[in-house]
């Protein structure tokens, strides 16, 4: 990414103590887009959110991602077979 984004990441990972391996900001930023497009806008922060939670209950982050990933192209194909 680079940036104000690269910098702010590193000092959030810092001042919590998490371990900067197990985040993939690409990865994040891909499932928040996903969400966006395939529910609303909106949703993007709560499916982050929730991919966090996921996370935090043990699931891998590649395993979570692409399981919102899904249920937000799902709800896509949803809203266009109406």
């Amino acid at each position: 990414m680079g940036g104000v984004l690269d910098d702010w990441t590193r000092q959030v990972v810092d001042e919590l103590d998490l371990d900067p391996a197990v985040l993939d900001q690409r990865l994040v930023l891909d499932v928040a887009r996903e969400v966006a497009h395939g529910v609303t806008r909106p949703a993007a922060p709560l499916g982050t959110f929730l991919l966090g939670v996921m996370v935090g209950r043990g699931a891998p982050l590649p395993e979570a991602a692409a399981q919102l990933a899904k249920l937000a192209e799902e709800w896509r194909n949803r809203g266009s077979g109406r």
